[in-house]
């Protein structure tokens, strides 16, 4: 792959880098960081992308190793149960009840399901990308329709 090649990559793919980078990072200034070192990693390791078929992959792999490596940084792993609604202010009043749903998700499920649904990986795809078996990522997202229905399911309906 040329460079040009992987320029477009990257433009045509922002938006599902932003949506990754969201998912596991959640604050705007840190997914910004995280795309843009992912980018420069991507152009300096081109040589290392075995085929062009798989460059949107091998460029979203960077970006969520990225993620975590800022993660691991700033100490910014947080469980969910530690994150009070509070501490997230206005930028939480702009999103959908799905959104608030997805985010309440455990990481091994929200990502799966940003992935598949949001982006449209095959589970293949997704199972490369997160570094796990297809079988894996189907539980995952079983799990995780589970209790997204459970809760986004109206109070009247569950009994």
């Amino acid at each position: 792959m040329k460079k040009e090649q992987l320029g477009k990559l990257i433009i045509e793919s922002e938006d599902t880098m932003y949506h990754v980078a969201k998912t596991l990072l959640r604050n705007d200034a840190d997914c910004s960081d995280a795309i843009q070192e992912s980018i420069v990693r991507a152009f300096s390791s081109i040589h290392t992308l075995r085929s062009d078929a798989y460059a949107r992959s091998w460029l979203i792999r960077i970006l969520i190793n990225e993620c975590y490596s800022i993660m691991r940084k700033e100490k910014k792993l947080v469980s969910l149960e530690d994150y009070h609604q509070e501490d997230r202010g206005k930028e939480d009043e702009n999103y959908s009840d799905l959104y608030r749903a997805i985010s309440r998700l455990p990481e091994a499920m929200r990502l799966p399901v940003v992935l598949y649904y949001i982006e449209g990986y095959s589970i293949k795809e997704v199972a490369l990308l997160l570094e796990v078996t297809e079988s894996a990522v189907k539980n995952r997202l079983i799990r995780a329709r589970k209790r997204l229905k459970a809760d986004l399911e109206p109070e009247e309906a569950r009994g």
